[in-house]
């Protein structure tokens, strides 16, 4: 009988593609940082090629659209701080990473809200190919009011709407990526001509109350069909959304009891929904500040601080919590009620609430500035490379994760501290992985350590739409033509089926 593999923790890069830092707010202004030159190609590719020299799992990459205005009703602070402004495209630099590297996989950010699912659903399938199946997608809703009137519209739509629209949006993609195209419809073959079998490809007709779609996919399966999935999603909306489709998890949590009770809700919606509790892979967000010494790292902590952009993080945390605080001093006391809005998000606002709570802290718009100009709500271990590794190990265990999404503070430096300092203490106690599960596999085969396995599980909910033998030999009956009448026989109207491509009518 084979035998469970023993867990390992995972990393992952978070990044952005945008010039300046998403995280770490205003360390451009440091003279050795990296980020300004993000606009080239030549970062992605260091980026690449040291996340697999450190056995990295995936590079993770957010985006949005839009930007940060709610604070003084303008994005002035945004641009004047550099928070995650100058953006690029994630997805253009995805190849160029994966022509440097065999194993380290890619997830990146893409819109339910904004991309329609048939375009996502060939860009995704795209980058799989040209990856050799390296590929997740994160899902988000989008949040702002700012990207719906960057998309034509006015506002957001309501949050709880937004998850019922997106699980609409997966049915969609769902189908395109497992029902569209059976195996084998690629044959290149010469006589009789036959490049693709248009038998085995079928048309999705889908028609719900949020979207309407009828093709056929244009792209033949990739190494994995639907890439590795994503998501990040605290409130209730958001992870019973998780529990269903999500295959790993972005987690942003203060406090270990915070995140054991987020990690065990997911596990339960997805046991509720058919899936293994451990088909659900979190990885906490967090920033290590790791110096050879505890001197060293103090001082990288105290360079840290003194580039931060009070204006930066401020923004930033305005636009995630919908709360202006521009009518408030700087160093004024004000209280955080922690109320949700439609366009805001729910897990920000649950974080800082229970900083205050947990903690008894009051809030100053510098103190929360600062808090958002570095890393954010979650845990920010400062020390040796031991000191930062029993941090680690500490959460792992006890929060009953499965790794960690790492935010740098300055790069080169803070990235490189991962790879030379921290992994190699985590290898010695055995905790981290010295290759990939798969070395030259599909994210997904790495990430749930099951080599072989690079398609969806059946317990999946997009698993149901995959063209299995039963469901094969129950289309060949329904294609057969009515039965000759005998002689003498009456005969009746017979409907004679047409050779055609498959239809697939589907309701939502």
């Amino acid at each position: 009988m084979a035998t469970t593999p023993k867990k390992m923790m995972q990393l992952n890069f978070f990044d952005a593609a945008c010039t300046g830092s998403n995280t770490a707010i205003g360390m451009w202004k440091d003279p050795k940082d990296n980020s300004r030159s993000k606009d080239r190609l030549e970062y992605w590719l260091w980026l690449a090629k040291l996340a697999e020299k450190g056995k990295i799992t995936a590079i993770f990459l957010a985006d949005s659209y839009g930007g940060h205005n709610i604070l003084n009703n303008s994005a002035a602070a945004q641009y004047k701080g550099g928070s995650h402004v100058g953006k690029l495209d994630p997805l253009m630099t995805v190849s160029a990473m994966a022509a440097v590297t065999k194993s380290v996989s890619f997830g990146i950010t893409a819109s339910t809200s904004y991309i329609p699912p048939y375009i996502l659903a060939r860009t995704y399938s795209t980058l799989d190919h040209l990856s050799n199946g390296r590929i997740g997608w994160n899902i988000v809703t989008s949040h702002s009011n700012s990207a719906a009137q960057a998309m034509g519209g006015t506002e957001v739509m309501p949050h709880d709407e937004r998850y019922k629209a997106a699980d609409e949006y997966m049915d969609i993609v769902y189908q395109l990526w497992e029902k569209s195209w059976e195996d084998g419809a690629q044959v290149w073959q010469s006589e009789p001509e036959m490049a693709y079998d248009p038998s085995k490809i079928h048309r999705i007709d889908y028609t719900g109350k949020y979207h309407k779609m009828s093709a056929f996919h244009q792209t033949h399966p990739s190494p994995q069909r639907t890439p590795l999935l994503f998501q990040a999603g605290s409130s209730k909306a958001g992870i019973d959304f998780g529990g269903k489709h999500a295959e790993a998890i972005f987690s942003a949590n203060p406090t270990i009891t915070s995140a054991k009770k987020y990690v065990a809700a997911v596990r339960a919606k997805a046991v509720e929904e058919g899936r293994a509790p451990d088909s659900v892979k979190i990885f906490l967000g967090i920033m290590p500040i790791i110096g050879r010494t505890m001197e060293e790292a103090e001082a990288k902590f105290a360079l840290a601080k003194k580039h931060v952009s009070v204006q930066g993080g401020l923004t930033r945390f305005c636009g995630f919590t919908a709360v202006d605080l521009s009518g408030y001093a700087v160093d004024e006391e004000f209280d955080f009620k922690g109320e949700h809005f439609e366009n805001s998000i729910q897990g920000v606002i649950d974080n800082v609430r229970t900083i205050a709570e947990e903690q008894g802290v009051r809030f100053t718009p510098r103190s929360v500035a600062e808090m958002f100009a570095l890393g954010g709500s979650g845990p920010r271990p400062i020390g040796t490379p031991e000191m930062v590794a029993d941090f680690f190990e500490k959460w792992w265990r006890e929060a009953d994760i499965d790794g960690f999404n790492v935010n740098y503070v300055s790069n080169p430096g803070s990235f490189e501290d991962v790879v030379e300092l921290l992994i190699p203490e985590l290898q010695k106690r055995g905790i981290y992985w010295d290759d990939y599960a798969v070395p030259g596999g599909t994210a997904r085969e790495n990430i749930h350590v099951k080599p072989g396995e690079p398609l969806l599980p059946a317990s999946h909910p997009a698993a149901k739409h995959r063209w299995t033998p039963e469901r094969l030999a129950a289309a060949t009956a329904m294609e057969k033509p009515a039965p000759i009448p005998a002689l003498g026989e009456e005969v009746k109207d017979v409907e004679v089926p047409v050779k055609k491509m498959a239809e697939v009518k589907v309701a939502a």
